[in-house]
């Protein structure tokens, strides 16, 4: 499975680059911004696989020399570039992987392809080295920058480069993926859905993900039960959610799909289009005890908390306000 028509969705980004090679006008570089998860390196890996391939199509042939390679990540002319500081791409990771290795012809392909994962880790500096390549590079020379915050790089990269954006993935989609492909069941392939938001990468990660049942469950419990919690009690349960290896905003994103389901059935009574359906007695007895303006004051202290915790304010002290706020409406 390396193929363009392997890839759900993204029909403008694929019909792109897949032009780009058909007429021969492949850019020197590329940035792919996207979210986590989202795919951005199997589109990078199928694109270099596409343009090393030696029957020279759009599609990649998976049966030449080179795409075997490519398969196995042995491709001599597809170079990833890594970085030994997690959270940073350096000056000198810039100079020793592309800099002084891009004067250097391709072994046995058209092209030399380098692939930076994670390019808004660059430090001003090694954008500014990078800036260097993009201004002259050679006539084989693609480099593909792939990105979750394309705002991170400086305009003069942004102006040398093709910017091409992932795009959500229509829920229907992700949905038929999770169930055809995955035989992830109809009300467990509803509710990654609901949380994937688009983001196929990120759907197929908690459909798979035990962690994410175990933290659904532990969010559900915990909203049965607030009202009736000491602060000691709230306390615990904030210990308990810094224990799980669990992106903290999905656990909010849980939250925040509860008291939606909340709010939807107060308003319409519909069952069919709520994302926890199995916890229908629940999602009534919140509705009914609750006013829409309480909800309302919860979803906005769900956003604020989100907010919060990206400006890095303490993690126990954003928690404890929410679920205090919780608990009061």
């Amino acid at each position: 499975m390396a193929k363009f028509s392997d890839i759900i969705g993204q029909e403008q980004l694929k019909e792109h680059l897949q032009n780009a090679i058909s007429m021969n006008k492949v850019s020197h570089a590329y940035i792919i911004n996207g979210e986590r998860s989202s795919g951005k390196e199997f589109i990078a890996r199928i694109f270099a696989m596409a343009l090393q391939c030696e029957k020279g199509g759009i599609e990649p042939c998976g049966e030449c020399h080179s795409c075997k390679q490519a398969l196995s990540d042995n491709q001599p002319d597809v170079i990833y570039i890594s970085h030994e500081k997690p959270n940073t791409i350096g000056v000198e990771d810039i100079r020793n992987q592309i800099n002084s290795d891009i004067g250097i012809k391709p072994y046995n392909s058209p092209r030399k392809i380098y692939i930076m994962n994670e390019g808004e880790k660059m430090t001003v500096q090694a954008q500014n080295a990078l800036l260097k390549t993009l201004e002259e590079p050679p006539e084989y020379a693609v480099i593909l920058i792939l990105t979750t915050h394309v705002e991170a790089l400086l305009p003069t990269i942004l102006s040398r480069c093709v910017v091409l954006h992932m795009k959500p993935v229509p829920d229907a989609l992700v949905k038929k993926y999770l169930m055809e492909e995955l035989g992830v069941p109809d009300y467990k392939a509803n509710i990654c859905v609901a949380f994937a938001r688009g983001n196929i990468g990120k759907a197929k990660l908690l459909a798979s993900s035990e962690e994410f049942e175990k933290v659904k469950d532990e969010v559900i419990t915990l909203v049965k039960y607030i009202n009736d919690m000491e602060i000691n009690e709230i306390v615990k349960a904030i210990k308990k959610i810094n224990e799980y290896k669990f992106d903290v905003n999905d656990y909010l994103d849980i939250l925040s799909v509860w008291y939606r389901d909340v709010l939807l059935y107060k308003a319409t009574k519909d069952v069919n289009s709520l994302i926890f359906k199995d916890e229908l007695q629940q999602i009534r007895k919140v509705a009914d005890r609750s006013t829409y303006e309480g909800i309302e004051i919860i979803v906005n202290a769900l956003q604020q908390a989100k907010r919060r915790l990206e400006a890095n304010v303490n993690f126990d002290l954003t928690m404890e306000l929410l679920l205090l706020t919780i608990k009061e409406n």
